[in-house]
């Protein structure tokens, strides 16, 4: 006969979000730390932004000189008056190109560059937050299969003791094979549970490591992150609308289409640059003093453009079209960032009345499976009665533990959607990447083929 504690005591777990404590327990915010280091995705951005740097200082070029040096040498057979003659020459020549006046190109590209480097400092912002809520969320998934596969293991106990206490009742005749047979099909049940559970863990695992960059080991639910929140739903908002990245890059974008359209505009104006040779060549000719000629000449040069095929037209309509494109799409950012901040304010208050609820369902649900096991010792209740009472207690901790994971993943998530999921904001440790540094480096180079980390 089984006894009631060994019952009840079977789908007890202990701790419904499975917690490490001690020095060894990495933490959330330790995982977010080596996932700003290590993230693959958010390393890919980074060098993204330093490849955008250089478009500045090939805006720049547009101020700066061209230097061509050009030559010849080869031989010569001719044929004159019946007077066969070969001789060798060659010839060298430099010049030297400076532009005056591009039509304000080379301004408005500058300006240009400079503002796409900025929406793209803006997008690396972007993408940092969303590497470090992918980490938020996979630590948790970690944690929420790792405590439903505990969860599943007990129910399993459970139901072997389930089986066993059956069989012992069929063998003295207190009940019949349709209750071994109800408790064996249980037991496969609860098995088949374990088994998705565990895949379910694998997985998560698999996750953590790919996104993190580590192993999850000896994880730890403990987070201040709802010291960080806003106060309300309308703060959010408002938060979001002034300081989310995707809002500053879309902006940053409409000012590099307006100076795109101005630099579109600037090819139907007049150029100026000057223009300094220096050539010298020789004529080697059999038996005959060799003409050599030297020549030096500097001249300023003036174009004004009057008909090129129309194409310079087309080009500066449309820049404007991408110009009212842009436009457009910060009012799409903006509604989106509202929307974003709604939902996961809404999802966090959901998860929170979930927990609660849980908890009663859970209370609730042990206090009716210690019952039914009481009454099924006397015969008044069924083993179907027992596993099915059990089925509810194990479903109302799964519910449980799952409101408990996505109440974590929700707060992060609103601070993903107010644009503070950062660095800074949440106070990581370790060293924080400089988007500058890469572009004060490179901005003012005049030549030079390696990056400035060696490459």
């Amino acid at each position: 006969m089984v006894s009631r504690k060994t019952l009840a005591g079977a789908v007890a777990v202990v701790g419904i979000l499975v917690s490490a404590e001690g020095a060894s327990a990495l933490t959330i915010k330790e995982a977010l730390a080596a996932t700003y280091q290590n993230n693959p995705t958010l390393n890919a951005s980074r060098a993204q932004l330093r490849a955008t740097d250089e478009g500045v200082p090939q805006a720049l070029a547009g101020w700066r000189p061209s230097v061509i040096a050009s030559g010849t040498l080869g031989y010569r057979w001719r044929d004159t008056s019946g007077q066969f003659l070969k001789h060798n020459q060659y010839s060298a020549q430099v010049q030297v190109t400076q532009p005056l006046f591009r039509g304000f190109r080379t301004v408005n590209s500058t300006r240009q560059a400079e503002s796409i480097v900025r929406a793209q400092r803006e997008d690396l912002r972007t993408a940092e937050q969303t590497a470090l809520l992918q980490a938020a969320t996979s630590y948790m998934d970690v944690i929420r299969d790792t405590a439903l596969v505990s969860l599943r293991r007990s129910d399993l106990k459970f139901q072997e003791e389930l089986v066993r206490s059956s069989k012992d009742r069929f063998e003295v005749g207190e009940g019949t094979r349709t209750d071994v047979a109800q408790a064996e099909a249980g037991r496969a049940r609860s098995q088949s549970s374990l088994n998705t559970a565990l895949a379910n863990l694998n997985t998560s695992r698999a996750i953590f490591r790919q996104v993190i960059g580590i192993d999850p080991k000896n994880l730890s639910a403990r987070t201040n992150i709802t010291s960080l929140l806003p106060k309300s739903v309308s703060a959010a908002i408002t938060i979001g609308q002034d300081e989310h990245p995707a809002i500053q890059s879309a902006q940053f974008l409409v000012d590099a289409a307006q100076f795109a359209v101005k630099t579109a505009e600037g090819v139907l104006l007049p150029s100026a640059d000057l223009q300094g040779t220096l050539s010298y060549s020789d004529t080697n000719l059999p038996g005959v003093q060799g003409e050599r000629n030297r020549e030096a000449s500097i001249f300023g040069r003036i174009t004004v453009p009057i008909y090129q095929s129309g194409s310079e037209y087309s080009a500066v309509r449309q820049a404007k079209e991408d110009l009212g494109r842009t436009q457009i799409l910060v009012d799409v950012n903006r509604d989106g960032i509202r929307a974003q901040a709604i939902s996961t304010w809404g999802q966090l208050n959901a998860s929170i009345a979930s927990i609660t609820a849980a908890e009663a369902q859970v209370a609730a649900a042990r206090l009716a499976l210690e019952g039914v096991i009481e009454e099924q010792r006397v015969g008044q209740r069924t083993t179907l009665d027992v596993l099915n009472t059990n089925s509810d207690l194990v479903d109302a901790r799964v519910t449980l533990v799952t409101a408990q994971r996505d109440r974590v993943v929700a707060a992060y998530s609103v601070l993903s959607s107010v644009g503070r999921l950062d660095f800074d904001s949440l106070a990581l440790k370790g060293q924080r990447y400089d988007p500058t540094e890469h572009y004060r480096q490179v901005r003012d180079k005049w030549i030079g083929l390696r990056t400035p980390d060696g490459r």
